[in-house]
């Protein structure tokens, strides 16, 4: 195959081939803010006023189109695909997707037939062909997306490969609500061409990209994909998500990619032998990804728990002793500080920390912070911030949540060892969205629940605890 893949994922030119007003024009919407050529191909006469609204010009052929079309994106019936594929190879288009669907995985001869004349045009000519069932190549950095709520414009370093388009555009979606912004992604759908294999490849070079995101439900070449795994590991953080679990979701897979499943077992031992990280879900992949970005490599699984109340503090303490990280006494010297000024009645300066009535002002916060920044038993830190607690200050004190933000950015930039926040937010979840976002802009990680902050945790000393250099 070619793996000129750097043109198909930075295009100058895209033309797209099939949109139609019944779909919205969903294609050429979604490129309004492309940064190079668009052209549309369109037979039907009805469509092409339409297509004329959107200020892009139609041809009825792309040997039609006079540019050098760099990617294209073919949305017609699955039995002219072929057709079209073999226009791309000869215009000289140096990859395409293929948005239709109708092959593989519908399980029926015709649609396995179709698939299999597609693959082999694209195989003998060297085409890079993408698909089919997918959404193919988003790029935020030029404009090239997938679906109209993708932002555009701003790029970051996470590439994310996806057999489903859903899974592609949702992880794009959610993970910069989280603070955190991709590179490249693609959606690959029944892989007949190219497989994930293929964009790991290309991803393990691309020089935008510092940490790899993979959702899979099977692999055409087992052998070929757990070696290029094994090998992108090695140079970036890779963290993985196979879909399909158990005979149900084997069935579901069969019908959505027509790939193969394997024995869920199988896929978790050879992840972890290739030096991956395995995910069980879209929360899990964006939160193990935002530990990587913005946490320090801790040292060891030892952490200290800085908790809102007394319940809370035994809830937090469970949660993350249930994911493997210990939850020691403090040092001597800590509790000597903590004698100094920390008021034990209606709180505790053991570990866990309650620190109910001991936050009278910011800097007190940073002042207990600090104490445990220095402690030598201690690897990691995890505050919580239990909004109803802190929306009585802000409620008589307008400037307390930004000062709360502005400390809490202070500290994690002068401490060592990771700190992270966990969001308590019972019945304020859209204030909680509003703080996230005020935190992720200030480099702050926060997540939503002990649990998943727990697991995020327990899974960076992990990669850390095997060799793998930092990421940040």
């Amino acid at each position: 195959m070619s793996k000129d893949l750097d043109r198909v994922f930075n295009p100058r030119c895209v033309a797209v081939v099939g949109d139609k007003r019944a779909n919205g024009y969903m294609w050429l919407r979604s490129l309004s803010h492309f940064s190079g050529r668009v052209y549309s191909v369109q037979v039907d006469p009805n469509e092409l006023p339409g297509i004329k609204e959107l200020g892009v010009q139609n041809y009825f052929s792309l040997l039609d189109v006079p540019d050098i079309i760099d990617y294209a994106v073919i949305a017609v019936p699955r039995t002219v695909a072929a057709q079209i594929v073999r226009e791309c190879i000869q215009k000289g288009v140096t990859g395409a997707t293929l948005f239709t669907s109708g092959f593989s995985e519908t399980g029926t001869e015709e649609g396995k037939q179709l698939e299999a004349v597609v693959a082999r045009i694209a195989r003998e000519a060297n085409f890079n062909l993408i698909g089919p069932n997918c959404m193919g190549v988003y790029n935020p950095k030029i404009g090239l997306r997938q679906d109209l709520r993708q932002y555009w414009g701003e790029h970051g370093v996470v590439g994310f490969i996806a057999q489903s388009g859903t899974v592609a555009i949702a992880f794009s979606i959610l993970a910069n609500s989280q603070g955190i912004k991709v590179s490249k992604t693609v959606s690959y759908g029944n892989g007949a061409v190219l497989d994930s294999a293929d964009f790991l490849e290309y991803l393990a070079e691309d020089a935008e990209t510092k940490i790899i995101g993979l959702y899979v439900e099977g692999v055409r070449q087992g052998q070929r994909f757990f070696r290029t795994l094994r090998e992108t590991a090695q140079r970036k953080p890779v963290v993985v998500w196979k879909g399909g679990e158990g005979e149900e979701g084997a069935r579901a897979i069969a019908s959505h990619t027509g790939s193969l499943a394997s024995p869920q077992a199988v896929w978790d031992a050879l992840i972890k032998q290739c030096g991956a990280i395995k995910a069980d879900g879209l929360d899990t992949m964006i939160d193990i990804i935002k530990a990587l970005l913005y946490l320090k490599p801790p040292r060891g699984n030892r952490v200290a728990l800085v908790a809102m109340s007394g319940g809370e503090s035994v809830v937090m303490t469970d949660d993350f002793t249930r994911a493997g990280l210990r939850v020691p006494q403090l040092s001597e010297s800590s509790y000597q500080d903590f004698r100094s000024f920390f008021n034990p009645i209606g709180g505790s300066y053991a570990n866990p920390l309650d620190i109910s009535w001991n936050m009278p002002s910011t800097t007190h916060l940073l002042r207990i912070l600090t104490v445990l920044s220095n402690d030598i038993n201690i690897d990691s830190i995890v505050l919580e911030l239990l909004l109803p607690n802190l929306a009585l200050r802000w409620e008589y004190d307008s400037h307390f949540l930004d000062d709360l933000i502005n400390t809490l950015a202070e500290f994690r930039l002068t401490c060592p060892k990771p700190f992270l926040v966990v969001l308590s937010p019972w019945d304020m979840e859209m204030q909680a969205k509003k703080i996230q976002v005020k935190l992720s802009e200030r480099g702050i990680c926060s997540f939503p629940s002990f649990q998943r902050a727990a697991r995020a945790l327990r899974e960076l000393q992990r990669f850390y605890q095997s060799g793998h250099p930092s990421t940040n």
